[in-house]
């Protein structure tokens, strides 16, 4: 079934509205339209197609995003996960980054659970997307979804967020210290997509900011490529965490395609701290090629070169060897194959299981082992107030 969004909404059920708008960012346009209606928006994300879901096309929130997309066609789907034209279509390799560019998933998210980290966040929040509209040949999220990875924005984003306000008020203060954070219990809200490049189709990114905003014993916390001036003015108070990923430049012109060039993530920095958001970054991927210690040392020597005091001081970072797959690299094989080229080492890696039950590859154990404390020494040399929360 096709329709347009301006025509009525589809019949569904309506999505229970568990705490008021008012608590979240107003669906009307912002005064002046923002970053995210300028032309560097439009050329990340210019659809021009939708795929939805009933229930989703029926929420505030999904008529907020068509309202976004006047003339846009909607094609109504039993579920986001499996649409045999982009999932089950090999086909699509070849219009891997114009899919991402010009297709969007509306969907409710079923699943609402909290799970267990420890590592980069005490807590991985339910996410209000998967997929991106990015197109990193290392990413993890493609990797069960067959041949297309468009952004899927998940609508009911006042479940989302009440599921995580009932998560946190259920754990009280944080105990003890640990490696995610000394005071607050740290929720990472953005898992499987880029919460900046959702920001520029609708407000769930924000309406997360404002959650965190009320929750004194928690923070909100999100890795990004992509820099939207759009979120300096969403007054975190302190209470969400940006990670900035960077890499050297030439690994991410070769791997980061459609990112925010690492100079622009790096330089964005200082604004974000000064907004109010906690600033860190993570270190990720590291890719092991020739010349790969040379060109760490270097993005160190900037990353202290450009950063002011005041983001070194507050500024920690994780560090993230490669984590590759068959799957995706037979996928990636079909797009971009000179990224295979340093992605898919098999000599210096092994298979290795990982916690979700995914056969990955990954560097050797000694390979990783020797790469890490060379790596620290770098960051000891060139970056020493660089403090490394951990590093997987």
């Amino acid at each position: 079934m096709n329709q347009l969004p301006g025509g009525s909404a589809p019949e569904g059920p309506e999505q229970q509205a568990l705490f008021g708008w008012e608590d979240t960012a107003p669906a009307a346009p912002r005064d002046g339209g923002g970053f995210r209606d300028g032309p560097r928006a439009r050329r990340m994300l210019n659809v021009r197609e939708v795929y939805a879901e009933p229930a989703a096309l029926a929420s505030p929130r999904g008529r907020q995003i068509l309202a976004r997309l006047p003339g846009v066609p909607v094609t109504e789907v039993a579920g986001h996960w499996r649409i045999p034209s982009l999932h089950g279509n090999d086909g699509n390799i070849a219009r891997w980054t114009r899919i991402k560019t010009e297709t969007l998933v509306l969907g409710v998210r079923q699943s609402l659970v909290t799970r267990p980290n420890g590592r980069s966040a005490d807590w991985i929040a339910p996410g209000a997307s998967n997929g991106c509209a990015m197109a990193c040949a290392y990413c993890y999220v493609p990797r069960r979804k067959g041949y297309a990875n468009p952004i899927t924005l998940f609508t009911n984003i006042e479940a989302i967020i009440a599921h995580v306000r009932r998560h946190v008020r259920a754990q009280g203060p944080k105990p003890e210290p640990n490696q995610c954070d000394p005071r607050s219990w740290v929720y990472d809200v953005g898992e499987n997509g880029d919460c900046s490049v959702d920001a520029l189709i609708c407000d769930n990114t924000a309406d997360l900011i404002a959650a965190f905003r009320g929750l004194p014993t928690a923070k909100a916390s999100f890795a990004t490529k992509f820099v939207n001036p759009d979120l300096l003015t969403l007054d975190p108070r302190g209470r969400t965490r940006v990670r900035f990923s960077v890499m050297p430049a030439d690994d991410s012109r070769l791997l980061d395609l459609r990112t925010s060039p690492v100079a622009e993530r790096i330089a964005a920095a200082a604004d974000f701290l000064d907004a109010g958001y906690e600033v860190h970054f993570n270190l990720s991927p590291v890719v092991l090629r020739p010349g790969w210690q040379r060109d760490w040392a270097d993005l160190l020597v900037q990353l202290d070169d450009v950063l002011p005091d005041r983001v070194k001081e507050q500024a920690a970072a994780e560090i993230i060897m490669l984590t590759h797959n068959q799957r995706l690299h037979e996928v990636n094989l079909g797009w971009h194959p000179r990224a295979e080229e340093v992605l898919w080492q098999p000599a210096a890696q092994e298979t290795k299981r990982s916690e979700n039950g995914a056969r990955n590859i990954r560097y050797a154990r000694e390979v990783k082992h020797q790469a890490l404390a060379r790596l620290r020494e770098l960051i000891t040399t060139h970056a020493p107030w660089l403090r490394i929360r951990y590093a997987f």
